[in-house]
Formats: structure tokens, sequence, C-alpha cells
């Protein structure tokens, strides 16, 4: 492999360390090997939560991957997803062949393996949710949730869409929604869903949020998850509770220390509220554009 694989690689190992978290090299190699030529100009990143859905699990994140690229096919035709007859694994497709992309991304659990893409939008074009929602290898609760989507102004504000391979759900991105961050906003969109009373530490965050998404599936009407989605220098200043892994793991890693970082405090009715950081081995700063936010990083 390159020197890029080989470094990730190593970086990988060293982070996965820091939570205690299996680097599990035959899950990590096919999938250095399948994307190895894009490595170069990706946005590269290493995700850690504090929910049991995610626990003894590091992900790492590769956005901002060429236009021209399918990571779907891409991961297939190297044998990293299975082929199944479920419309996730149509969507991707549908997506590519009925709107403008930007570019896509890609997720793998240490562990877990290939699990997620992203089609993302060009940052200038956020896209319309009816129409997506008319695909169809969509949801329906996409298109059963929408009057929800148009009561907040949301209809034509997407700004990328995930695929979730592993647990066949997908999210919704949300970019320029500064008026559904207010925590009046926030409590009566939490209320509408059937989520969980919000705290104020959730409400703190959202004010300090750029956007937000939903996730859903194919087998169920309602929205199962909504997540808020920061950027900031210093996570430990904006959010309330850290988890001593995490802690761990934002004070220690050995690269990045200039760069941002990613945070995010999702909520469900199932787990609560639980938190997800992100930090940058290979930081790009067009990802501001991609991410739709003129705003300087949060800092507390």
């Amino acid at each position: 492999m390159s020197g890029s694989a080989e470094n990730l690689y190593a970086a990988i190992e060293k982070t996965a360390g820091l939570v205690d978290v299996p680097c599990a090299r035959d899950k990590v190699w096919p999938i250095l090997g399948a994307f190895e030529e894009l490595l170069p100009q990706a946005a590269i990143l290493f995700r850690v939560a504090t929910d049991a859905r995610h626990a003894g699990e590091m992900n790492c994140h590769m956005m901002m991957l060429p236009s021209t690229i399918d990571p779907h096919a891409l991961a297939q035709a190297n044998g990293l997803l299975p082929r199944t007859d479920h419309p996730i694994d149509s969507l991707l497709g549908d997506i590519e062949g009925r709107f403008p992309i930007g570019s896509y991304g890609i997720d793998f659990g240490l562990v877990g393996g290939f699990q997620k893409a992203w089609s993302c939008f060009p940052g200038e074009q956020m896209q319309s949710l009816p129409k997506l929602a008319a695909l169809p290898s969509m949801p329906p609760s996409v298109a059963g949730n929408m009057e929800f989507f148009e009561r907040y102004g949301l209809a034509e504000k997407i700004t990328l869409i995930g695929m979730d391979y592993g647990h066949r759900t997908m999210n919704v991105y949300f970019g320029e929604v500064d008026d559904c961050l207010t925590p009046a906003a926030v409590r009566s969109m939490l209320s509408d869903l059937g989520m969980p009373e919000p705290s104020e530490h959730l409400l703190k965050f959202a004010q300090q949020a750029f956007g937000f998404y939903a996730t859903l599936s194919w087998d169920s009407p309602d929205i199962e998850r909504f997540c808020y989605s920061a950027i900031t220098p210093d996570p430990l200043a904006i959010l309330d509770r850290v988890e001593p892994k995490i802690e761990h793991f934002l004070r220690e890693i050995p690269y990045g220390a200039d760069n941002p970082k990613a945070v995010y405090v999702a909520t469900s009715p199932g787990d609560g509220e639980y938190c997800k950081v992100q930090s940058y081995y290979q930081w790009r700063p067009r990802l501001v554009n991609h991410m739709h936010t003129t705003a300087p990083p949060a800092s507390g």
C-alpha cells in the first residue's frame, strides 16, 4: 500500500488504543485498499460516541471524496458490503441519477467494517426534500413526515443524504437552520417528534450548532433520532458532560491539535441524549462550505 495508507493505519491503530477499541486489521486494511487512491485528497476524521450502540467501537470517516467515484459500488466490488434486495442498496444510485452531487463520503468501524456512505450536494445547491422523497428507494417515512419538515421551513434545505447499511437507516441533513436552533424551537420540534424533553445541555449546545440531521428507516413511520452538529476547536468547552474515554481521546490525540473538531448531541426515545465527537486526522478547509456554515467555530 501507499505511504498515505500506511500512515493512516498507524494513526488509526494509535488512536484506537486511546479509547480501548481493538483495531481489527482484517476490517481496516481492505477498506484502505479499496479507497487508497482517494486518501490524499480526503478529509479524514475519527469518531467516538457515548451511547451503548457505539460502545467498543471507533469509526473513521472519509469526506469530500470526488463525485466521479460511487463509494457504494466500490465497496460492493471489493467485497466490503453484501448485495441485497433492500431499497437502501439502490438509494445512493437513485440520488446520483437525479440530483447534483458535489462529493461523497464513507464511514467504517474498526470492528464493524464498512458501514455508511453519504451523497453530499454542492455547497451552493441545497436540495428539495419533496423531490428526494419521490425516489423509489426512499423510505416512506420521509414523505410521511413531510408536514413536520415543511412546518419548520426545512423542505428545501437538504445538504446531505446518509445511508447506514449496517442498521438499514438513512439520515437527512439540513443546513441554514438558525431559526430552528433557539431553545423555543428546539423544544417545539423535539416535542412534535415525541423525543425526550431536551436537557439544558442540549438547548445550550443547539444554539452553537450549524445544523442538524434526522434519522429515518424503512421499518418505522417515525423520525427515530435527531442530532445537532457543531464545529469547535475545543469540544470540552461546549460539552457539559464528557465521558472519561472521550476526554482522554480529545486530550491525547497526537495530531490535528490546531484543527477544529466536529461535535454532535443526539437524542432519541430509546437512547436519550448522547454525544459524538470527531477529531480530524486530515482537515480540509473546504469542509466549511460543505457544512453550510460561515460562522466561526463555536468556542463555548
